[in-house]
């Protein structure tokens, strides 16, 4: 028998909130060790599965294993740590049967209760996977090693206001520093396609963080030049695990090799060059990995306000002056986001109430409150603080309803652009649908204060964005890609009928105007020198900018709205799911990858002509004044310089750019400055909604999962 198995102090099956004590304030830390899996249940054609496991506290997945192929008792031996606030939170535990390109199969879930387990004190725990439709079905067990460990000097930060609130907020920290990862070059991979090549791609893994690279086409030796973040939660390090892959279309991609990095060994504010061998097959993969500590994220109750200590203020005023402007580049600025409360939320229980928590985001970086449970009206008072990598980022708050036997049921989402953000403004911002694109019912109470160095924001704007590395699967959505359609049509129409008024004035369509454009035709053409291109540019902004300023505004979204509005879809979150059948995409897998690839093109396309029209338009005016500035430098330089120097200054650079920087990301400045301007769908989903007390929205939706599951209940005998 195995240790724990039978002691009662551990509810396998879980329990409820209302059975819970509540419990002290403060925050823990608890380790765990997947250790195996035994006797699961099989669900592929064969009689075996490809197990993984999901780790959620309060509706958030933190935790996902590996996947362990044609294995009814898989060995994980994976370890993560959790940092929890409230041990009336449960840890819910569900395995999934991984099918490439199809929904994964479920194959049962447990509850581990937080507050049974003894303290300091490291336990295995045996666990009974059940079906919640079929209870006396046996799907196996699930084998863990838990130590639940109280952080006392979390609980001691936010109790005492004497300590400086440097100290405070140090101590409030969700995790410890980031590991910032180049990923340089794979070298003499295994072929794994008949034509004797690969089209590798490289996942990485730390904890529940992930991050995919780009495909690199028929190559053994791909040149990525890609850099992302993690974050680490552990002072003492943690395991970057790192898989290779070979892209095949259509069926299963190919698996190349694996490596790790052990971040322990890395020593702290330096740049290590590693060589990784894989194993398990062939090749090398060459990374840069440097950990630095990091202060970016705090979150405290609401008395302890930086921006109200004058020491502290001063000391980020002083951070982010232009005396400091060449300091730490990567520092742009600070965020201070005080989530105080929520008035009118969706009734999301069948008890006519709702057990609502709030999720704060900035681009990677992901902060919550705790649970106010049996409440529509939620008062959290609680501040959130972020170092800003970059200006233009977009602040997300979402608020959720927490369930014990499901994942979190969506209530509400407000997006926040930093540079529309005023300062020390208390608003009442109207809670949008999952796609920002209408109203849900609620509003949410916040207080945001941005302080920023605009010559790094302007500097930061010309490099390469940040990737989000936890991002929702693309799927395939006819009304999305009519929508994408749409878009890219209206920017070729542009086109379309500019050239049409071109050639009528060949045809002399209109006299006098055709005079006038054979006029302007010989004028230009005899006196043009390159430094007209960016000062037409730039006139065309300044026109904008003072028919803006004159009320005359002719920037349209109306046909952008309509089209979100027309292919809203009804909301599916897979997790809530436990057992979904197979059934038209089973048969459409082969054309699936080509159709979401023609829709993310087509929104690709769209974009970038919505974006550069958006530049001129003024809707950002923080980039239309940096484009002005940049036209400017450039007119004045193409008027004083020849031609034949520019072109030689830019030939030489990039013929020596890999010499004098071998390890260099290769990015475009001007499409990196056109990403940070919003598409006319973002701007949609960023746009604030006026608050109408009145508004209520049907129901009947939200509440028919829960009406549904009460109905079998009252009918199974």
């Amino acid at each position: 028998m195995l240790p724990f198995e039978n002691d009662k102090r551990v509810n396998p099956t879980g329990t409820s909130n209302a059975e819970l004590p509540l419990a002290e304030p403060g925050m823990y830390q608890l380790d765990i060790t997947l250790k195996r899996g035994h006797n699961l249940a099989a669900r592929d054609r064969r009689g075996t599965s490809d197990p993984y496991v999901k780790f959620k506290i309060g509706g958030k997945e933190v935790f996902r294993s590996k996947t362990i192929h044609k294995n009814l008792n898989p060995v994980w031996e994976e370890k993560t740590s959790i940092m929890i606030e409230h041990l009336r939170e449960q840890l819910y535990i569900k395995v999934f049967d991984y099918d490439f390109g199809l929904q994964d199969d479920f194959m049962g879930s447990a509850f581990l209760d937080l507050g049974s387990l003894e303290q300091n004190r490291a336990t295995e725990v045996t666990l009974s996977l059940k079906d919640p439709h079929y209870a006396d079905q046996d799907l196996g067990t699930i084998l863990l090693s838990v130590l639940l460990t109280p952080k006392e000097q979390q609980r001691e930060g936010f109790q005492t206001q004497s300590i400086r609130l440097s100290d405070l907020h140090r101590k409030a920290q969700l995790w410890r520093g980031i590991v910032s990862v180049t990923l340089i070059e794979g070298r003499e991979l295994k072929a794994m396609d008949p034509n004797g090549l690969s089209d590798p791609y490289v996942k990485f893994r730390l904890g529940h963080q992930k991050y995919k690279s780009k495909i690199m086409p028929k190559t053994l030796n791909p040149q990525w030049r890609e850099q992302f973040d993690l974050h680490l939660y552990e002072e003492r390090g943690g395991i970057v695990d790192i898989t290779v892959w070979d892209k095949d279309a259509g069926k299963k991609d190919d698996f190349i090799g694996r490596c790790q990095v052990d971040l322990s060994t890395l020593s702290k504010e330096q740049t290590h060059k590693l060589e990784l061998p894989l194993e398990e097959g062939e090749g090398f993969l060459v990374l840069l990995v440097t950990l630095t500590a990091s202060a970016a994220v705090s979150i405290a109750d609401l008395p302890v306000n930086a921006l109200e200590d004058l020491k502290e203020q001063e000391e980020i005023l002083r951070r982010y002056s232009l005396v400091r402007m060449f300091h730490n580049m990567k520092d742009v600025g600070f965020l201070q986001v005080k989530v105080i409360r929520a008035e009118g939320l969706m009734a999301a229980d069948v008890t006519g109430k709702s057990d609502p928590f709030c999720v704060v985001e900035l681009n990677n970086d992901r902060l919550l409150t705790h649970t106010v449970y049996k409440n529509l009206n939620p008062e959290w008072n609680k501040i959130f603080t972020f170092n800003i990598k970059d200006i233009h980022s977009v602040l997300e708050v979402t608020v959720y309803d927490e369930d014990r036997d499901r994942s979190a049921d969506f209530l509400g989402k407000v997006s926040i652009p930093l540079l529309s953000i005023q300062n020390g403004e208390q608003k009442a911002y109207v809670l949008k649908n999952k796609q920002l694109t209408g109203p849900t019912k609620g509003v949410i109470y916040l207080e945001i204060d941005v302080i920023f160095n605009a010559v790094k924001a302007s500097f930061r704007t010309l490099m390469p964005k940040e990737q989000k590395y936890i991002e929702e699967e693309n799927r395939i959505s006819k009304q999305l890609l009519l929508r994408n359609f749409m878009r890219m049509k209206r920017c070729v129409m542009v086109l379309v009928n500019a050239a049409y008024y071109i050639n009528s004035c060949f045809d002399w369509d209109s006299p006098p105007r055709s005079l006038a454009a054979f006029v302007l035709f010989l004028f230009v053409t005899w006196n043009f020198e390159l430094y007209m291109i960016p000062l037409t540019l730039l006139l065309l902004l300044v026109w904008n900018y003072f028919l803006i300023i004159s009320g005359k505004d002719n920037r349209q979204r109306d046909t952008v709205v309509e089209d979100m509005l027309e292919d809203e879809e009804e909301e599916d979150d897979r997790d809530d799911k436990d057992s979904e059948k197979k059934g038209f995409m089973n048969k459409l897998y082969a054309i699936q990858e080509v159709c979401v690839s023609v829709q993310n093109i087509l929104d690709e396309v769209a974009s970038f002509g919505e974006r550069i029209k958006n530049t001129f338009n003024w809707t950002v005016p923080f980039l239309s004044w940096l484009a002005i500035v940049a036209l400017c430098v450039f007119t004045v330089i193409l008027y004083f310089t020849p031609l034949r120097y520019i072109v030689l200054v830019w030939g030489i650079n990039k013929f020596t750019k890999k010499l004098r920087s071998p390890y260099a990301i290769d990015n475009n400045e001007v499409l990196d400055f056109l990403s940070r301007v919003p598409s006319d769908v973002q701007l949609v989903q960023y746009q604030e909604l006026k608050h109408d007390p009145t508004h209520s929205p049907n129901l009947f939706k939200m509440m028919l999962p829960k009406l549904h599951m009460v109905f079998q209940m009252w009918t199974t005998p």
